[in-house]
Parts: structure tokens; C-alpha cells; sequence
């Protein structure tokens, strides 16, 4: 319809890196049918919308142009190679961007444009639509052009991709309240939690940019990270050099008196010389405190659902985050003991031979648990009626004769025993709003499947444990014969506690997931009430309201109609489930540092932090999530992240491959325990390798090589 002299696409915001304000431009002589169906190598132009600045100029060959025929249809025109001159020059570019500013402005949101020049050199838009793949900007960000902001997805750093709930959000608004306070920072209003958190895409957020502006914060949160997170710690430093996020508090003051404000309100200095002198006293307390939260997280059977909610708000403030430092400095001074082994050794150390030492560590609740449910699997395997059962029917059957108390005895005595013990458990279970495995057995009845067709007595997982112990005890006794001297007692006693606390590590969570479960069910007795007034239509549609709804909708007979709502916000949500990228840091101009300084090699390999000593070869086993996943005795574990509950998958793994995660995550330290090898933080694994596909990893190296 336009007689074109050069036409092409016009993005308002940056598609790769996600920056808003910065007009990315193709142009080619032409129709732009040439551009969008990848017949040619166009011009690429970015420009900074707010300043008319052209940022980058690309050249393309531009070999090849679609012109109209005079009597309807299109010809293709075989052009010299245009790679020395523009086809657009810097005037229609800045005005293109202009175009794009007020197309942005006109819909409220990033667009994606076509465009074309005529012959007479008039400007045309031909085309505009949302741009789709954008990750959300948090509500409190900034405009894009005022202080620059920088945040961190504190969803990612837990193993959750998956989007959480609004009333999972809302806990986290109080929780996040909860520590404000104890760090000294004040919170206006404790619902809506404290300035630093933020969400985007229904995660979590937390807003570092003072952790970036000061020299003490630089120096602390990279080094954490660098053992739970390791590529959040790379994409932080190398913000680094950002002119926008320079350091402006430079006095270590204020960040030491808040830790030791911190420290000592919990007592975490004697909490870690208790663990050091007498780790099993400590275990046999730690022990103790699930009972106790549940007791104290308790109402009668009488309690009305206001007073549910009253307990519900007070508890996520008051009770919950108290609960980490009960277990947090014993686990703490466990790795400290391994990484001063580490010291004592120096070059009598060899790689990988550490990571040995803390495989099978006892008192780690989450391998206790895999292995429980290992256990029930080989007695359901002696009885042949129940293991047929288990493997030939489907998960939902399963789950509803197990309800009705009809499984075979073996199996529905064991499943009642297990969830009893850890069915407060679940996958993604830091969401209040995540059913319990005691709510909905179904991805445990498919792992309990899954077990079922592991018949290598050598491969079984408690054989492997035990192996792992071993060969642990016996890496002990070596470098405590390597260390020699004075320093062979100071090494023996490190390993002796490294091993003795190491596998803590876990219980904090749990402690924190008992007391979910317990909230959780108070929240659940109050959308039972919301349900019978009709203000929703079942009970779990509460967990899609947030507190201050929820309340709202038990106000007696004007209480709110929340139908709607939770109908609108199911659909959101189930929207985000489709989402495959979640960047580790957002600026607050759109800006994926990460994406920005993405680079990968030039054979195809995969590099990643070294979790777990070891090589395998084998079929990759791509899993985006656990519940009802099926994973192959010896297939290489592929995931974006995991969290305890995928854990009874690595049991039957014969690798990890996490695109999460640093030394000393999650999925690191249950890999080690099990002696499997693992390489985290790989960027892209789930994308860029196949199921089926044999690929190579190396847990020393933290190197993972496909097959071609």
C-alpha cells in the first residue's frame, strides 16, 4: 500500500537487554517483509529516546530488497553489498525514535512497530503491538530517566522459578517487615512490607541498589552470594563500574552496627560456640523445636477465622524469621570448620577432595526424608501386589484411594507414616499458597513409582548414601594424615565438625516450612469460611486474595464479593507459570545486566560452579518441574533450580545440571551428600540441552559438554 524506499521494525523498548527508553531499530531498503522473514541482513540502529542519542550503528549487507509490482504481488531484487553505507540516516532515525516515544506514550506500554519511508520520504507506521517477551518493571520502580535502581530475585535465589501466590506474597511482605525491624530499618505499614521489597512477575524482589552504593556492601553480599548464587554475584560486581550505582556510603559503620544489632538479639555468637563445643546436645534441641512451633502456631478448634487471621499476621512478623538462627549459626560454623581444613592443607589439598568430605553428612532433614521414602519404596517393592499398583495406575487413583483408606496395607500405612512425618513438605514451599504433600500426595506417589523401577541393588539410593559416608570418613583420615605435625589434631577436629554440622544447613527452611504448613492451615479454615458465605467459590481460592481481602470478605454481611478477583488472578497467575525467563538482577530502567554481558563458547560447551566432585556421561533428562516428572535410573538431572521438593528426584540421578545455585545451594550440597556429580549456575541449560541428549558433566571443573 506504501510505495517503500526503506522500511523495517521499531522496537520502544530494548528486546535483548529489556531497557526501556531505548529504540531498537532494523531498516533495509524496501518492504520490510525482507526484515521480518530473515531474507536479509538489515541496518541496526539503538537509539536513546530520551536524548536523540544513536547508542550503536550497525551495518547490514542489505543484498536483497522486496519491492511491489505494479500490477499486485512482490519481486525480489538481488542488491550490491550495502555494508559501507546507511540506509537510513540520523535524522529519520531520531525521528523514528521520536515516533516511537509517542507511540509508547499513546498505549501505556513498550511496542513493537513497523514502519516505512516512502518515496517522498514520508514516515509511516504501518504496525504496532505490545511487546510481550518484556520482563515486568516492579510498581515501586522508578520512571526510566530518574534514579537509577537495581534489584534482585530473591524468588531465584530460593530454587523457584514458578510464580507465588498473592497470599504467599503477602506472608512475604510481613516476613520482610519482620527483618526490617530487627536490622533497624522502620516499616510504615507492615502489610505492605518494608521500601526494599518489591515484586515483578508475581516474585519476589529486593531492592539492592544501597547494598551497590556502599563500599561495605559490595565487599559482604557478592562473597554470600558467591557460595549460594554465583552468577548473582557476577552479574552484582559487574555493576560495579555502572556510573548510576556508584558508591556513596563509604563508612563501614552503619552496615557492622546493624549486623552486630542483629547478632545480638539472636545470640548468634553463643548459638555458635554451643555447636562447636557440643553438637549433640545441640542436635537433640534442634530436634525438639518442629513440635514446638507447631504447638505454639496452634488455635483450638473453636478459634473463629478472624482470630485465625490475627494469628496468621502476628506470627509471619513475630515467630517465623526467629526460627533461622536457631540452626542457622551451627550450620554456619560447620562450613567454616571444612573451609578452615582448607587453610590448614593449603597445596597438600587437592581439587574436589573437600567436596568429598561432606558427602553423606548426617542430620541434614531433607536427605533424611528422601531416604525415608526410599525405604517405603523397597517395602512396597516386597509386596508384588502393591508395587504393581503403584506402578500401573495413575497418580490421581492413587491419591483417592489413599484418602479412602483402600491402598494396600503396605502402602497405606507407609504413605499415612511418611506424610506424618514430612508431609508439611512441598514443591515450591516457601508459597503459603502451594498445597502440602499431606494436602496432595500425588507428586510423592509418582516418585514412589519412579523408585519402583530401580532394581540395581548397587544404584539403591541408601547403598549409595552409606558409599558416600564412607568414602567421606576415609578422605577424613587422609588429609589428616597429609596435614602432619602440629596441624594433623586442628585438622581432624575441623573435618570432625565440618561433618557434624554441615548437613544443618537445611533445617532452618524446614523450620520455617512447619511453620507454613501450621499458617497455612489456618488460612485454609478461613477460606472455608469465605466459601460457605459465598464470598469465593472453594477454599483455596483464598490463597489468590491477600490478607487485607481476605479480612474484607469475612465483614458479615457486607463482607466483599472476591469471585472476581480470584477468577482474574488465576488467570494471571497461570499466565506467569508460561514464563521461561526470570532475570537475577532488574534495573529499574528494564536493563538484564546479565543479558548485556551474556557470552558463551564458541564449541557449544557449558561452564558453571563446581557443586559436586565427579564426571558422568549420560542422557539428559530436561525438568522444569518435579510434580509428576519421571526421570530414568541414571539420567543426568536438568533443571532451572530445585528446592527440597525435587530432592527425591536426585536419588535415582546420575547427575545435576542446575541453571541456579552456587557451592553451597540447595541442590550443591543434597548432590554432594548423595555423591552425584553437579555443576550449578549454567546458564541456559534447560534451553540448550535436549532430553535424550548425552552430555558430559564435570562437578570439579563445573564444566557440562553435549554431544553433538
Amino acid at each position: 500500500m506504501i510505495e517503500a524506499k526503506v522500511a523495517g521494525v521499531l522496537f520502544t523498548a530494548n528486546p535483548v537487554t529489556g531497557r526501556r527508553r531505548q529504540a531498537v531499530i532494523d531498516a533495509s531498503p524496501g518492504l520490510g517483509e525482507a526484515i521480518v522473514s530473515g531474507a536479509v541482513n538489515p541496518d541496526h540502529v539503538v537509539v536513546d529516546t530520551a536524548t536523540g542519542e544513536i547508542v550503536t550503528r550497525r551495518l547490514g549487507d542489505k543484498r536483497l530488497a522486496i519491492q511491489a509490482l505494479p500490477g499486485g504481488g512482490t519481486e525480489r531484487i538481488a542488491l550490491p553489498d550495502g555494508a559501507d553505507r546507511a540506509c537510513v540516516t540520523d535524522d529519520p532515525v531520531r525521528a523514528l525514535a521520536a515516533l516511537g516515544d509517542r507511540l509508547e506514550a499513546q498505549y501505556g506500554v513498550p511496542q513493537d512497530s513497523e514502519w516505512a519511508i516512502d518515496t517522498d520520504d514520508a514516515l509511516w507506521l504501518t504496525q504496532a503491538r505490545p511487546i510481550t517477551t518484556l520482563y515486568p518493571l516492579p510498581a515501586t520502580a522508578p520512571p526510566p530517566g530518574e534514579q537509577l535502581r537495581a534489584y534482585f530475585c530473591f524468588s531465584l535465589a530460593q530454587g523457584l522459578y514458578r510464580p507465588i501466590t498473592p497470599m504467599g506474597r503477602a506472608g512475604f511482605r510481613l516476613i520482610t517487615t519482620s527483618v526490617a525491624r530487627q536490622v533497624g530499618v522502620p516499616v510504615a505499614d507492615p502489610l505492605a512490607g518494608p521500601p526494599a521489597y518489591a515484586e515483578a512477575g508475581q516474585r519476589l524482589f529486593v531492592d539492592v541498589t544501597s547494598v551497590l552504593r556502599s563500599s561495605a556492601g559490595r565487599a559482604l553480599v557478592p562473597r554470600i552470594l558467591d557460595v549460594m548464587e554465583a552468577r548473582t554475584a557476577a552479574v552484582l560486581r559487574s555493576l560495579f563500574d555502572e556510573p548510576r550505582l556508584s558508591v556513596t556510603q563509604r563508612s563501614r559503620r552503619p552496615l557492622v552496627r546493624r549486623m552486630l544489632r542483629l547478632a545480638m538479639r539472636h545470640r548468634l555468637a553463643p548459638r555458635a560456640a554451643y555447636a562447636l563445643a557440643r553438637p549433640d546436645a545441640l542436635h537433640r534441641k534442634l530436634d525438639r523445636v518442629p513440635a514446638e512451633v507447631r504447638q505454639r502456631l496452634s488455635l483450638p478448634a473453636t478459634a473463629t477465622p478472624a482470630e485465625r487471621l490475627d494469628l496468621v499476621e502476628r506470627s509471619l512478623v513475630e515467630d517465623v524469621m526467629p526460627l533461622g538462627p536457631l540452626a542457622m549459626p551451627a550450620a554456619a560454623v560447620g562450613f567454616a570448620m571444612l573451609g578452615l581444613a582448607g587453610r590448614l592443607l593449603g597445596t597438600k589439598l587437592r581439587p574436589g577432595e573437600l567436596q568429598t568430605v561432606l558427602r553423606g553428612v548426617p542430620h541434614n532433614v531433607t536427605t533424611e526424608m528422601d531416604l525415608a521414602l526410599w525405604r517405603l519404596a523397597s517395602r512396597i517393592r516386597d509386596d508384588a501386589a502393591a508395587s504393581a499398583l503403584l506402578r500401573d495406575a495413575s497418580t490421581d487413583d492413587l491419591a483417592a484411594w489413599w484418602r479412602a483408606g483402600t491402598l494396600p496395607p503396605v502402602a497405606q500405612h507407609g504413605l499415612t507414616e511418611f506424610l506424618d512425618r514430612y508431609g508439611e513438605r512441598a514443591v515450591a514451599e516457601i508459597d503459603l499458597g502451594m498445597p502440602r504433600w499431606s494436602d496432595d500426595p500425588r507428586h510423592i506417589l509418582g516418585v514412589l513409582a519412579n523408585y519402583l523401577r530401580l532394581d540395581d541393588a548397587g544404584a539403591a539410593p541408601e547403598a549409595m548414601f552409606a558409599r558416600g559416608a564412607r568414602e567421606a570418613e576415609q578422605m577424613v583420615e587422609a588429609l589428616v594424615a597429609r596435614a602432619g605435625g602440629l596441624r594433623r589434631p586442628l585438622v581432624r577436629f575441623a573435618l570432625r565438625r565440618a561433618r557434624q554440622l554441615a548437613g544443618l544447613r537445611e533445617l532452618p527452611k524446614y523450620f520455617f516450612v512447619v511453620a507454613f504448613a501450621q499458617l497455612r492451615g489456618h488460612l485454609v479454615a478461613v477460606g472455608e469460611a469465605l466459601a460457605a458465605q459465598g464470598r469465593i467459590a472453594a477454599a483455596d481460592d483464598v490463597f489468590f486474595l491477600d490478607l487485607i481481602e481476605a479480612r474484607a470478605g469475612l465483614s458479615g454481611l457486607d463482607g466483599a464479593d472476591l469471585r472476581e478477583t480470584v477468577a482474574r488472578r488465576r488467570e494471571a497467575y497461570q499466565a506467569e507459570l508460561r514464563r521461561r525467563h526470570i532475570p537475577r538482577v532488574l534495573l529499574s530502567d528494564g536493563t538484564e545486566p546479565e543479558a548485556v554481558t551474556a557470552a558463551r563458547a564458541a564449541d557449544g560447551s557449558l561452564t558453571g560452579t563446581p557443586a559436586s566432585a565427579g564426571a558422568v556421561t549420560a542422557p539428559a533428562r530436561v525438568i522444569l518441574d518435579p510434580v509428576g516428572a519421571h526421570l530414568e535410573p541414571g539420567e543426568i538431572l536438568v533443571a532451572p533450580s530445585t528446592d527440597p521438593g525435587w530432592t527425591p528426584l536426585f536419588l535415582t540421578a546420575g547427575g545435576l545440571v542446575m541453571e541456579m545455585g552456587g557451592a553451597n545451594s540447595h541442590g550443591a550440597v543434597v548432590a554432594r551428600e548423595y555423591g552425584i556429580p553437579a555443576v550449578v549456575g549454567v546458564a541456559d541449560a534447560t534451553s540448550r540441552i535436549a532430553t535424550g541428549q548425552r552430555i558430559t558433566i564435570d562437578g570439579t571443573a563445573g564444566t557440562v559438554v553435549p554431544e553433538t
